[in-house]
């Protein structure tokens, strides 16, 4: 605040896009350099300096949330002030006092204030009580197992709205993309939760190896091992998740993922392929090796598959879905859109071909005008109704049995 001394993100690793970011401070432009909290094994997104320039505070996902913290600039210890929800967006109030926004799998933005000490947290707006008040939703709660290599796994359960333990509800199992991300306890627009509680589905979101918010080693864990490590945690978790919570109809079980969620779906219908009534595949690509030369993103796969595929193709091979559509047998739902450069357009329509081609029951809703997103009001309209019928179909109607 004195404008002596810098504040900045930093990654160590250049081409990956999951490094923890180190926060920065530099005296001047041309004055010594050093690194605040180095020992504190997160990755935060944003920074603000308090007045006196002896506090910065920051943002970052932690164990399945999104807190707040506040950082020593002398001695770098790390001390949270809001660790529940997901917290953003800090900004300076009068009377030592932070302004920031959160948001819960129970209630979307509002903005906060706290006392620089971490006391007196205060809810500043209420914009959309009336229609929360209006909305039946789930309670949600987190949950942790023993995933692959014994390591501690979170997860996210949220109970179907009208919740009666006596009760045997079918189960959304939702899988995140990234695959460097986390089902944190946040308000969705795209993939929220609530929506599958609404329906009546039990909803299982599991942080697989790979996930963020649980130390870099964690996160790293994925690289040049897509179809290993996260699987193993997935089939762990669901079977933790179903002998926690009884009311659980472990039969009646769909699985949805986009992007890597969506090439879960792929390996899971090749590798895993009698666990689902039904799989939903946003945006998911058939060939590891092949979606290299279509990505605008070329340096993600040579960090994720280990070097590019004329170099050293086994990592491309070794997690392929390709090279296992002859055990295919779960019916599927296939999204993509047009403008989807990431993951592209007929990578989806592959993935449908495939089905068809093999009798597999299969349906392709298509996008001409959306991304690697479905966006547009009246465009998520239709994805939502067209996913929740099709579960409803293979887990409630007449096939679920």
């Amino acid at each position: 605040p004195d404008g002596r001394t810098f504040a900045y993100f930093a990654m160590a690793r250049p081409g990956y896009e999951a490094d923890r970011y180190r926060i920065l401070l530099r005296e001047g432009l041309d004055g010594a350099e050093r690194e605040l909290a180095a020992d504190w094994d997160r990755s935060p997104h944003e920074i603000l300096w308090s007045r006196d320039g002896k506090t910065i505070y920051a943002t970052a996902q932690d164990v399945g949330q999104s807190s707040l913290f506040a950082i020593d600039v002398a001695s770098g210890a790390v001390r949270a002030l809001d660790a529940a929800g997901t917290n953003q967006s800090p900004f300076l109030l009068a009377a030592g006092r932070v302004g920031y926004t959160k948001d819960h799998l129970r209630g979307p933005v509002d903005l906060w204030s706290i006392d620089a000490d971490g006391s007196d947290p205060m809810r500043l707006t209420r914009s959309n009580d009336a229609r929360v008040k209006a909305t039946r939703m789930g309670e949600p709660e987190q949950m942790s197992f023993r995933g692959a290599g014994g390591d501690t796994v979170w997860a996210w359960i949220v109970k179907p709205i009208d919740f009666d333990a006596r009760q045997k509800y079918p189960v959304a199992f939702l899988v995140h993309g990234g695959p460097q991300g986390s089902f944190g306890n946040s308000f969705h627009y795209r993939w929220n939760p609530q929506v599958y509680a609404a329906r009546g589905y039990a909803v299982v979101m599991i942080d697989f190896h790979g996930s963020t918010g649980y130390g870099q080693a964690f996160t790293d864990a994925i690289r040049g091992d897509w179809g290993g490590k996260p699987l193993e945690d997935l089939k762990l978790g669901l079977d933790a998740a179903l002998t926690a919570y009884p009311w659980m109809d472990g039969q009646r079980v769909a699985a949805l993922g986009a992007s890597y969620g969506g090439w879960m779906m792929n390996w899971i219908a090749g590798n895993w392929p009698d666990r689902f009534r039904c799989l939903v595949n946003h945006d998911g690509f058939l060939d590891s090796k092949n979606s290299y030369f279509t990505t605008e993103e070329l340096w993600f796969a040579e960090w994720e598959f280990l070097g590019t595929p004329w170099d050293d193709a086994a990592v491309f091979d070794q997690w392929n879905p390709i090279d296992h559509v002859d055990k295919w047998r779960t019916p599927m739902l296939v999204v993509h859109g047009g403008k989807d450069f990431r993951v592209v357009e007929t990578d989806g329509l592959a993935t449908f071909n495939a089905l068809q081609r093999r009798g597999i029951p299969s349906k392709l809703l298509y996008f001409p005008d959306e991304n690697h997103w479905v966006l547009k009001p009246a465009n998520s309209i239709l994805w939502h109704d067209t996913v929740l019928d099709w579960i409803d179909q293979w887990t409630k109607g007449e096939r679920a049995n």
